[in-house]
């Protein structure tokens, strides 16, 4: 346990209510690390745009948060998987600005941004699997 955190959290994603609650959990799981109050905005917005992807497509899915440790320090794991329809061009959904949906398509791309790692994986049937992780700054 990091600052008295339990080291992995899941919630299962279903509804808005569901975001919202992922997105607290994981800014406040920073905030425990001590992050600065912007990369706490941070975390919380990729896990949030994450949550916001499986719900719109695929209905639902579960967001895995996990406090790692290594050289670098302490950071924030977050885990985004969901057994939906996948996606078919993942080089297509890394651009800004593409989206299958009514959406500005800039969620999985901005996310890759925001955190200092980030891997996706999905065949087209199986869901998507998204892998980020933000290291704490001194």
């Amino acid at each position: 346990m990091a600052g008295g955190v339990p080291d992995i959290q899941l919630r299962r994603i279903t509804t808005d209510s569901d975001i919202v609650a992922a997105r607290k959990l994981g800014r406040n799981i920073a905030e425990s690390l001590g992050f600065s109050r912007p990369d706490q905005a941070l975390v919380a917005t990729a896990i949030s745009e994450l949550a916001r992807n499986i719900v719109n497509y695929a209905g639902k899915g579960e967001i895995q948060i996990a406090v790692i440790q290594d050289t670098k320090g302490a950071g924030i794991l977050v885990r985004a998987s969901d057994q939906g329809p996948g996606i078919k061009d993942l080089s297509k959904a890394m651009q800004d600005g593409f989206s299958t949906g009514n959406s500005l398509g800039l969620g999985l791309p901005g996310t890759k941004r925001i955190m200092d790692e980030f891997d996706i994986s999905s065949q087209p049937g199986e869901g998507v699997l998204v892998v980020a992780a933000m290291w704490c700054k001194p």
